[in-house]
């Protein structure tokens, strides 16, 4: 998917968390940050186009160790030993990119290198992907508004 969409499907769910979060503003960041990351091996990709991740893209393919549920417990267990302000926001904003990813039709293999892809059918940037971002959008703009609302 595009990083618009995964932003937006991140955003929505960060909206329903907000309230139960004690640091909303670093939870809001790290779960923006994380949702980023898996794609840091593609050079088409928001992170993957800065010249500094290059090297690791000759090392790595894309939709591999990044794409996997392995890499997520093992950073999120890492954050909740040693920053765990972190852990919550990485593991939603990391983990909500690799399912959205795992209904495309390049799909993911979630125990990499091991088990079966899981796909779907959304092409990445067809119309079937525009309308889940805009129905995300539109469903984020209303939670915005009502939260808004509740303050007059």
């Amino acid at each position: 998917m595009l990083a618009r969409t995964h932003l937006s499907i991140t955003l929505f769910f960060v909206l329903i968390m907000l309230s139960i979060v004690e640091y909303k503003l670093v939870f809001v960041l790290t779960a923006f940050i994380s949702t980023f990351i898996p794609d840091v091996d593609s050079k088409f990709s928001t992170l993957g186009k800065r010249k500094s991740f290059r090297i690791l893209q000759f090392f790595v393919q894309h939709r591999g160790i990044f794409h996997s549920f392995i890499f997520l417990i093992l950073v999120t267990l890492f954050f909740v030993l040693f920053f765990p302000v972190l852990a919550l926001g990485f593991f939603l904003g990391y983990s909500l990119h690799l399912l959205a990813d795992s209904f495309t039709l390049q799909g993911v293999r979630f125990f990499y290198p091991f088990g079966k892809k899981s796909s779907g059918l959304i092409k990445t940037g067809g119309r079937i992907e525009t309308l889940i971002f805009v129905f995300f959008s539109v469903i984020n703009l209303a939670i915005i508004f009502q939260r808004i609302s509740l303050l007059f």
